[in-house]
């Protein structure tokens, strides 16, 4: 399966080869639209039909927008309607139809709901939502609407990021496609270079960590309070080597033909100094995407304080229902909307503390801030991670109650707590712009020597077992 194994890297650079031999841009896109249906009919060659009827739904509603403004509301609900109906069944009928049983057995009702035995197509969330941006685009006049279907099919399905994202906007990604791409020598090394940098987040930071979280898990009732925040603390970086190695790797294959991908990552573990710049600093791609077409429209031209809480407590709330058919979700991202409305609350007096005794720059306080904003991700990722809400609150109880009975964890995680301080001194000297002063006075001998040492910590240290990426499943 291509991107879970090596595959990868001997599709890609098939492609890359194809693509600049190509003179016409029309069938490079025909060609690259091609790429990326085989690329995601190698998980369920039928799902393809899927990411076609979702095209073809938005691309249609697209052009009765534009032609016809008179019903472009129509035709933008029905586009919605339609993407979002075959996203609820595929992802959520079988969850929503046993919660409804469970409910109305409380009422002493029994519900037969015939359950559908389908697998979840990979990625539907994320080309879903970023159809229906192009369809709000449109509707708002900020984008112009694309009536050549190849090129409008590519971008709902280009593959470096058709599966995980970024989600990218119609405004950027699209007029792309319309460009001629010539090779470049200096792109393609910051491009490979990327595309490394995410393969080692994967395979070396998310897949070790990953080891030390799955065996806690696995054996959780018999787990110490030590092991349970061992796993609350590493999964904050499986999670994120997992979901920005994919990230990096599409943003890296994109950069090598010439494609500008958004940065969907700034290093929000290590440096946020408040839970809001985690959000503006991690997951960028899906957090704008709720803003702009949730958030905004939400809150209008209010100048009303509840009404900007209520409405980031509910765009986080959606943003739950959106990761996956599981409560536990729904529990982290309002844990998530209910920290915000925090800050936003506190705001002013913040300012206000920080301003009278002279803390905004003193380096004790940032990092003071930074630990207690990763403390706070932490523990609303315990419930992104466990299988249940009751597991989730079975660890955080087991951190707090027991807080005290600090013992040495059952398993010594050495490769992991290695890789996390790897990408803490890696993270540092490039938040700090050490590393980007270096690269661009030695170029070349910065990126070669930096990549060569990528792949001797992945060669070296990688761990090859540690199966899909996890925002596969959204």
């Amino acid at each position: 399966m291509l991107f879970n194994s090596l595959e990868f890297l001997l599709f890609f650079p098939i492609v890359c080869i194809i693509y600049f031999g190509i003179r016409s841009d029309r069938w490079r896109n025909i060609f690259l639209l091609t790429a990326s249906y085989y690329f995601y009919m190698c998980w369920e060659p039928v799902y393809a039909l899927l990411l076609l009827a979702s095209t073809v739904i938005t691309y249609t509603a697209a052009i009765g927008i534009d032609r016809w403004r008179k019903y472009a509301r129509t035709f933008l609900i029905i586009s919605a309607v339609a993407n979002l109906s075959i996203l609820f069944f595929f992802k959520y009928f079988n969850w929503a139809a046993e919660n409804l049983s469970e409910l109305m057995a409380l009422f002493g009702v029994v519900m037969n709901v015939p359950e559908f035995n389908v697998l979840l197509p990979v990625g539907i969330s994320f080309y879903t939502f970023q159809a229906l941006g192009y369809s709000i685009d449109v509707y708002r006049g900020t984008t112009a609407v694309e009536k050549d279907f190849p090129t409008y099919a590519l971008f709902v399905s280009f593959f470096p990021q058709l599966v995980a994202g970024p989600i990218e906007r119609s405004t950027s990604l699209l007029p792309q496609f319309r460009e001629h791409h010539r090779f470049d020598g200096d792109r393609a090394i910051t491009g490979i270079h990327l595309m490394l940098w995410g393969f080692f987040l994967k395979l070396v930071v998310a897949d070790n960590c990953a080891l030390v979280i799955n065996t806690i898990h696995d054996g959780l009732e018999s787990a110490t309070p030590t092991d349970m925040f061992l796993a609350a603390f590493l999964f904050c970086f499986q999670l994120y080597g997992d979901f920005a190695g994919y990230s990096y790797i599409a943003i890296g294959a994109s950069r090598v033909m010439g494609f500008h991908l958004m940065d969907n990552f700034l290093r929000p573990y290590f440096f946020s100094t408040s839970v809001q710049e985690f959000w503006k600093r991690n997951h960028i791609s899906l957090t704008t995407w709720f803003m702009d077409y949730i958030y905004y429209p939400l809150v209008g031209s209010s100048t009303s304080l509840a009404r900007w809480c209520f409405c980031i407590f509910f765009t986080f709330f959606l943003s739950g229902f959106w990761h996956g058919a599981n409560w536990t979700y729904v529990v982290c991202f309002s844990i998530f909307g209910i920290y915000l409305v925090i800050c936003t609350l506190k705001a002013r007096a913040q300012k206000r503390f920080e301003k009278r005794y002279g803390l905004r720059n003193k380096a004790w306080w940032i990092w003071t801030n930074r630990v207690i904003t990763f403390l706070l991700v932490m523990l609303a990722l315990v419930f992104f991670r466990a299988d249940n809400i009751n597991d989730g609150w079975h660890i955080i109880k087991g951190i707090f109650t027991y807080f005290s009975d600090i013992t040495l964890p059952s398993i010594l995680p050495k490769r992991a707590i290695a890789s996390v301080g790897l990408l803490f001194c890696i993270e540092y000297s490039v938040e700090y712009g050490k590393a980007q002063s270096f690269a661009a006075r030695h170029f070349l001998p910065a990126y070669i020597c930096s990549s060569l040492l990528l792949l001797l910590l992945i060669a070296f240290i990688g761990n090859f077992s540690g199966g899909q990426f996890i925002y596969f499943q959204f």
